[in-house]
């Protein structure tokens, strides 16, 4: 499911079985990210596959990467896996507003 900003950082917070999920490269994640992601690489194919299963499905994740592309990916791949509840950010990383983690 798509969210806006408001609506994806609302729900997160308001939601006590919630992960922020990260799909961006390792090196995008170290530059800026949201605070207490957690970094899984889409592109790394299988490998994506592979981490993402280990993740407890009974939890919610809101994903997000750069521009929302990835993110998206992320989240049908995930409900195809078997997660139920997947939220991705709208507009990504580049467009949010709220707080961030920098080296």
């Amino acid at each position: 499911m798509n969210l806006s900003q408001e609506q994806w950082w609302e729900n997160f917070q308001q939601d006590e079985n919630a992960v922020i999920l990260d799909v961006r490269t390792e090196e995008e994640f170290e530059e800026i990210a949201i605070p207490n992601s957690l970094n899984i690489d889409i592109y790394k194919g299988q490998g994506f596959l592979d981490e993402i299963n280990k993740l407890d499905k009974d939890k919610k994740y809101y994903v997000y990467c750069k521009a929302g592309g990835r993110s998206n990916q992320a989240c049908l791949l995930m409900n195809q896996l078997g997660f139920e509840s997947t939220y991705n950010l709208l507009g990504g990383i580049s467009d949010w507003t709220g707080p961030v983690v920098t080296e």
